[in-house]
């Protein structure tokens, strides 16, 4: 008797706890003692829900059968299908929260709660704690549960308990394999990129990766960063309150705009909207950037999603301009970027070839300067996932992309490949950290290969998305840089002195940037000229570059393993030149080189940088043929004009033989004018040997300054 009493008391203090972990159900038995109102409201706010959920998931669903049936691949969930039914599952989540305040243990309000979470991007994180919980009250409460867990463990890198729910919730799929072909097809591969996922975090890269705060990301979305070459200045797409239109979607976000920051002394400046003619009262997102920072490239939603140009003249951007039918088609268009001699486009498309959701596809520009025939860049780089968030680094070999195929461990990671031999290279995931199981996405590298810049929705995140900066790091070892310039004219100065270089872990880029200003001697004022690189050893002009009319501002990225001219044309000055020869094996270096223009007035001299010669001969070599055709047009635009050509040698061996040398080469130029139609008595030539060094003779790189060829006006 008394046993039986005890079992009573224990059974009896027991109950809450039974009751407290099954499913509740929305019955008024089930809530003695509560308000029959409040068991009504309950009950109607979490079939209000259902309503509503259910109307969503069948947007959902809906889209997610052209999906397929257009991609032949089942996709990652909400990401992927452009937000379909989102708002719809904000609505469900709102009623099923009135509900479940009331009534926090009904497995299915929790489980749809989870859904709802997972569906809506900002708050996916949020899933898991709603999923778990119905697991706990009714591991059967819908079929897809599993799914869900799997995604919600996914998302937070929990890779193990991931691949167990997958496996879990495709088990009963696999008694009928043809029907749900797609849904195993999908748990497959989801379990392999966790697979990859464990395997990345066990060897995570050696990086620093920082929010760039509330300085430049806000409580709302931003993404798709674009920056110059060397950092100065960063341009982004954001969809925070004060945007040119002021509208907003059918989620309440803001229409999409672009701003802008440049890096000061203290850090990145408080972003500016770039307000019209850039911006629209419609979404205009941001595509690529020039390398240089003067052509910048636009998305904008019109006849699928089409990308428009807009070019920096002086402070000014033009109104941007629709691309042509080569790169815009019917499909979608979205991400671009220019090579750094400015003749191929990359870009991202979902057109008619495309392998799979969407691909890179590149353009290379006509004699015309039109963009010829795109051409999808095949299977080493697309697959029959998605490719987004291409950008071509200015050291011309290297590609950065984000694809959902390949070996990633979720969502879109960004990859890396070098075009080598004549083909691109295998594609290789950057890693742990860097990558993660969710979206990463937009990436672009600084010139120097240092520092990378991306969109991701992480977890210490002040919005839906923010911008990340990634600096590389490195192993405790020392790189050995010259610190001398072997960068000027004529014969190659053997490095003579080494110091240490920057730890890093990445090799530094094979990249050379020239950047400065351009003004007129005589005023010190900007001046509106063009650049003209050339290729010396193929007499061909690679790329013109503009010069900021307002600044005088230039940037150029000149990629390792090229002899380069530099000519700077402006009208009414005589042109300047520099030569780059830059070996195959030189790493990243940034050249300030400021060039003030001289006017086209008697008396005025400039060096002739890209005229070379034999060692110890007076023989033009054909690198010197560009530069001295430079000189004939000048010739033929003013055909009054005299001048002498003075050849100029350093002071090693006699005064006679170096007279001799500067004079014999000073004809040899005279000689090449005449021979392209010039008149003899319009040109003189002179040797002065070393009688009028530009620097002291004393060392090497001094020497090799003295060792020139000038023209100078006598009369016009």
């Amino acid at each position: 008797m008394y046993m039986k009493k005890l079992l009573t008391i224990l059974a009896a203090v027991c109950l809450p706890v039974l009751v407290f972990s099954q499913d509740v159900s929305f019955d008024e038995k089930n809530f003695p003692g509560k308000d029959k109102k409040e068991i009504k409201e309950a009950r109607r706010n979490f079939d209000n829900g259902n309503s509503v959920f259910e109307q969503a998931m069948s947007v959902q669903n809906g889209v997610l059968k052209r999906f397929v049936a257009e991609n032949h691949y089942y996709p990652n969930g909400i990401n992927e299908l452009a937000g379909a039914g989102a708002e719809g599952f904000i609505m469900a989540r709102d009623a099923y929260l009135k509900a479940n305040a009331f009534n926090p243990n009904n497995a299915q309000l929790n489980f749809r709660l989870g859904v709802c979470y997972y569906n809506i991007p900002k708050q996916k994180m949020m899933a898991l704690a709603y999923l778990e919980k119905a697991q706990k009250l009714n591991p059967n409460v819908d079929p897809d549960l599993q799914y869900y867990l799997g995604r919600a463990y996914h998302l937070t890198a929990q890779w193990d308990k991931a691949i167990t729910a997958y496996r879990a919730w495709q088990q009963p799929l696999n008694a009928k394999p043809t029907d749900n072909r797609d849904k195993i097809a999908d748990a497959n591969r989801k379990i392999g990129e966790c697979i990859n996922g464990k395997e990345f975090e066990k060897t995570p890269v050696r990086v620093f990766i920082d929010n760039l705060g509330n300085a430049v990301n806000s409580s709302d979305a931003e993404y798709t960063p674009i920056i110059t070459a060397d950092e100065a200045t960063m341009i982004f797409t954001s969809r925070r309150p004060g945007t040119t239109g002021a509208k907003r979607d059918e989620d309440n976000q803001y229409f999409e705009d672009l701003y802008l920051t440049t890096w000061t002394s203290s850090g990145w400046s408080t972003p500016v909207n770039m307000g019209k003619p850039v911006n629209s009262e419609d979404h205009d997102a941001t595509a690529g950037l020039s390398p240089d920072g003067q052509r910048m490239y636009i998305y904008r939603p019109r006849n699928g999603g089409d990308l428009y140009e807009s070019i920096l003249t002086g402070t000014v951007w033009s109104e941007p301009e629709r691309m042509n039918k080569n790169i815009n088609s019917d499909g979608h268009e979205s991400s671009v970027s220019l090579s750094f001699d400015g003749k191929k486009l990359y870009f991202v498309s979902d057109r008619e070839g495309t392998l799979g959701n969407r691909d890179i596809w590149v353009s290379t520009m006509d004699t015309k300067g039109r963009w010829g025939e795109s051409q999808n860049l095949g299977p080493t780089i697309n697959t029959m996932y998605g490719e987004e968030g291409v950008f071509m680094h200015p050291d011309g070999k290297t590609m950065y992309f984000s694809s959902q195929g390949h070996k990633s461990m979720g969502g879109y990671d960004i990859f890396k490949c070098e075009w080598k031999d004549g083909k691109w290279g295998e594609p290789q995931n950057l890693g742990w950290p860097i990558n993660g199981p969710d979206d990463d996405v937009f990436f672009v590298v600084s010139g120097n290969g240092r520092r990378g810049y991306f969109s991701s929705n992480k977890a210490d995140g002040l919005g839906e998305k923010d911008l990340y900066k990634i600096t590389f790091l490195g192993p405790e070892k020392t790189l050995a840089l010259s610190s001398e310039d072997n960068l000027i004219a004529g014969n190659n100065i053997p490095v003579t002195t080494v110091t240490a270089a920057q730890q890093v872990e990445i090799k530094t880029a094979q990249l050379t940037l020239l950047k400065g200003t351009i003004t007129d001697a005589m005023t010190q004022k900007p001046v509106a000229a063009t650049i003209e690189l050339v290729d010396n050893e193929r007499q061909q002009v690679i790329a013109t570059f503009p010069v900021n009319s307002s600044t005088g501002k230039y940037l150029v990225s000149l990629p390792s393993g090229k002899n380069y001219g530099i000519a700077v044309k402006a009208e009414g000055y005589l042109f300047h030149s520099e030569n780059f020869d830059i070996p195959a094996i030189a790493n990243y270096q940034e050249v300030q080189k400021d060039i003030a223009l001289k006017p086209v007035a008697v008396g005025n001299a400039i060096v002739l940088r890209n005229v070379f010669f034999d060692v110890g001969k007076a023989t033009l070599r054909p690198e010197s043929f560009t530069e001295l055709d430079r000189l004939v047009a000048l010739l033929n635009d003013v055909p009054t004009m005299r001048i002498e050509v003075s050849g100029h040698t350093d002071n090693r061996g006699s005064a006679e033989m170096n007279k001799k040398l500067s004079l014999d080469r000073a004809k040899a130029v005279a000689d090449y004018l005449i021979s392209k139609g010039i008149k003899a008595e319009r040109i003189t030539w002179a040797g002065y040997g070393f009688d009028q060094p530009m620097s002291p003779n004393d060392t090497e790189a001094n020497r090799q300054l003295n060792r020139r060829t000038e023209f100078k006006i006598l009369s016009r």
